[in-house]
Order: structure tokens, then C-alpha cells, then sequence
């Protein structure tokens, strides 16, 4: 389990909020308007210029990759966040495989995607008629979270091409008091079905923040420290092999899995 060795950071209150709080406000715009703005320029540049489909959508999710990076800069200079990474090279490194994380606050997704150049990941409906962000999850090839066999072929298609697929078990942001929500068997079922390696991070936060019981509007009066920490790869052969129909192996999977996370995760109070 990781042990936090630093301070925890000051709480502002009245008039020294003000500024964290126009800075984090100032970051969400940036962040929107740069979503819009990217997908009316660069990234249909990007998609559209010759070459094989796959080598598009690498274009756009590079692209992606580096926006978000930027956010994430922005964040941590307006005080939001502090980031630290451990075994950053496996992040990076990682070639068709299933990360799963842990989701203990809002911007999960974008620190991921801001250490990966070459991530997918699967996003609610809602996101495809967000007109500022419908245009980027279209062209870096973002999975639209809808029927279990569709989103299972979509999956598979991506995974197939070299792409990287981010997953959180918990589907939902961790409430405040536990390590973990129970995880849901849908990134097993899909390591399952498609044989491809799962990728374990986890998300340590102190002190926690932009949580689900949080407005995103309510910009934390402590400064989030955030670890992104990989762990060893997790062969799905060894599942694979065992007795048992598919539906079994996915809830013994899951279960390894769920208790992987609550032996190195500490309850986010």
C-alpha cells in the first residue's frame, strides 16, 4: 500500500479561495473551448490526412494526448492538483492491453490519457451530443458505451489496431469512506472474450477531491495530491485456462481483481 509522506496541503478559506478558484474555473473553459475549437480544426485535419485508418485515429489520440497534457499542467499551476507517477514507463510502454484504474475523482480519464500518447477509452452517450466534446471522442476513435455485443466488437476492434483501452471497473466515481465501489464484471468479460492483458493503475488521492459528491463547479480548497501508480501486468491466460464457462471465469476475475485494489488502496476520506 502506498504511505503518504507529505504534508497535507493548506485549506484556503475567504479571500485566498478566490484565486484557486478563478484558476480552476479558467481551466474548465480552456478545457471546453479547446475541445470545441480542436475539433473544428486540427483533429479533423488529423483524421482526414492520407494514410490507413489506424494511422489516422493514432494521429488524433497523440493529439488528444497532448491536450490533455496541457490541462493537466494548467491544473497543477492553478493549484487543482499534484501529480506524481511510479512505474511511469508501463504506462507508457503499454501496447493493446486493458487498463483498469480505480475512479476517485473527475478528471481520472484526462491524467490517464495525458501519460499515454496511444489510449482508448469508453465514454457515456451523453459525451457524443456534448458539443464541446463530441468532436473529440469521435476522432480519436472513442468507444460509445451502448449494447453489450457492439460495445464488445468495438472493444475488440480497437484493441486489434495497438490501441490501449482504459477501463474503470467501478463505472462510477469511488464515494467518499471507501477504498473502492464493487466492481462490475465488464472489463473482465471484455479481457475475457478478447484475450488481451489487463494493465492494473491506481489513483491514490490525498486529500481527495472533485469527487461524486462534489459539483464540478466546487474547485478544492486543498490542493489534490494524486499518484498514478502501475502495477505488474496481469496475464488473462491464467484465467483462460481454468475450469468453467466464461461467465464463471469473469466473476473470478473480477473478485482478484476488486481485492488486487483493496489491498493497495486506502479509504478515501
Amino acid at each position: 500500500m502506498l504511505e503518504n509522506t507529505l504534508p497535507s496541503p493548506k485549506r484556503l478559506s475567504g479571500l485566498a479561495y478566490v484565486p484557486r478558484w478563478l484558476g480552476g474555473i479558467s481551466c474548465y473553459i480552456a478545457f471546453g473551448l479547446g475541445g470545441l475549437l480542436s475539433s473544428l480544426t486540427i483533429l479533423p485535419l488529423l483524421k482526414y490526412w492520407p494514410g490507413k485508418p489506424e494511422v489516422r485515429i493514432k494521429r488524433v489520440q497523440k493529439a488528444v494526448h497532448i491536450m490533455f497534457r496541457g490541462f493537466v499542467h494548467m491544473l497543477s499551476w492553478a493549484g487543482v492538483i499534484r501529480l506524481q507517477t511510479r512505474n511511469l514507463d508501463a504506462l507508457r510502454n503499454a501496447n493493446h492491453v486493458l487498463v483498469i484504474a480505480n475512479h476517485p475523482t473527475l478528471i481520472d480519464v484526462v491524467v490517464l490519457i495525458s501519460l499515454m500518447p496511444n489510449a482508448g477509452c469508453i465514454v457515456k452517450q451523453g459525451l457524443w451530443r456534448n458539443p464541446f466534446l463530441r468532436g473529440v471522442v469521435a476522432a480519436a476513435g472513442y468507444i460509445p458505451n451502448r449494447g453489450a455485443e457492439l460495445l464488445l466488437n468495438d472493444c475488440r476492434e480497437v484493441l486489434e489496431r495497438g490501441t490501449n483501452l482504459i477501463i474503470f471497473p467501478e463505472g462510477t466515481r469511488t464515494v467518499l469512506g471507501s477504498q473502492i465501489n464493487a466492481f462490475a464484471r465488464g472489463a473482465a468479460n471484455i479481457a475475457l472474450r478478447t484475450g488481451n492483458d489487463i494493465l492494473p493503475v491506481m489513483l491514490h488521492t490525498h486529500p481527495p477531491g472533485l469527487t461524486k459528491q462534489e459539483p464540478w463547479w466546487e474547485i478544492p480548497r486543498r490542493t489534490i495530491g494524486m499518484t498514478v501508480e502501475t502495477g505488474e501486468t496481469v496475464s488473462i491466460r491464467d484465467f483462460l485456462g481454468q475450469d468453467g464457462c466464461e461467465a464463471k471465469q469473469a466473476r473470478v476475475l473480477t473478485r482478484e481483481l476488486e481485492n488486487y485494489y483493496k489491498q493497495n488502496l486506502k479509504v478515501i476520506l
